[in-house]
């Protein structure tokens, strides 16, 4: 069993979000956002170069002080204490801080500190609905999974755990990394558990995904045209043989299809198994009764 449902979960959620969140204003403001905080966080950094160039003990501390402001520490006063209530099933805000915070450190990792460059407050609402639709669609998700009684047995849970700890280069790495998340592997084999049963019941509702020729041709032209129409290598490698020189440099060539077929494969596959899993969620969620109190 993978891990998948929980991405394509994620990913389905975020998509679905900015939709409802005012379409493409709300779309572009999110780019917007993202594009002002990181030039703001490029301007920053070739500031501090410029004054500190050569000082390593200064170096040293900007190092620091810049993997402190990766951990974001949010205000979520206004956030109650049970952000939704799903069939019955609160969920507490403990739950969603956890996600949330996690959301605004996946963007300060990349320079991005939406905290300080969301001036309108638009981006926070956005997030703080993208966590709490996640949380609630991965409730309605484990739910269903106990009402159709699907199981794990030990050996699946086993399974999960083994592939998991050999993500860790020693057992000591992994118990820190339990300490820094706060859960026991008593919690950990707990949540592998209901992410087995998931796993079936999201096999058992959704069809196998397929993907044709035809959608691996029109994504591949999308990406060329997006890097501006370039050749493909294959292309560039037949012409520069009988030009004498190939028209375009290694460092500019567009790999062909066949050398992108395995990745555009597996980006097409994930897309469905997003849309297949939200759909999933979507109908649940009709079906059930679901409070949102953010």
């Amino acid at each position: 069993m993978s891990k998948k449902w929980i991405l394509s979960l994620a990913l389905a959620v975020s998509v679905s979000v900015m939709a409802a969140c005012g379409g493409e204003q709300g779309s572009g403001d999110q780019e917007n956002n993202e594009e002002q905080s990181q030039e703001q966080s490029n301007e920053e950094n070739e500031g501090n170069s410029s004054e500190d160039g050569g000082d390593e003990g200064n170096e040293g501390n900007q190092g620091e002080t810049a993997q402190e402001s990766q951990t974001p520490d949010p205000d979520l006063s206004d956030i109650p204490e049970v952000v939704a209530e799903v069939n019955g099933e609160e969920i507490a805000k403990s739950e969603f801080e956890s996600v949330y915070v996690q959301t605004l450190s996946t963007y300060a990792s990349q320079g991005m500190n939406l905290e300080e460059q969301d001036q309108s407050g638009e981006m926070k609402k956005q997030l703080q609905q993208q966590t709490v639709n996640q949380l609630i669609g991965q409730k309605l998700l484990i739910q269903e999974a106990n009402n159709q009684d699907i199981s794990a047995s030990e050996d699946e849970i086993n399974e999960e755990m083994t592939s998991l700890k050999e993500q860790f280069g020693s057992d000591e790495q992994y118990q820190t990394a339990l300490e820094s998340e706060g859960i026991s592997e008593e919690q950990l084999q707990s949540d592998i558990e209901q992410q087995v049963k998931v796993d079936k019941l999201v096999e058992s509702e959704t069809g196998e995904v397929e993907v044709t020729d035809e959608e691996v041709e029109e994504m591949y032209n999308q990406m060329v045209d997006a890097q501006g129409g370039g050749e493909s290598s294959e292309e560039g490698s037949s012409e520069g043989e009988g030009e004498g020189e190939s028209s375009e440099s290694p460092e500019t060539e567009t790999p062909s299809l066949e050398e992108m077929r395995p990745q555009i494969e597996q980006q097409i596959t994930t897309q469905k198994e997003s849309q297949q899993v939200q759909s999933l969620v979507d109908e649940l969620r009709e079906s059930g009764d679901v409070t949102v109190n953010i």
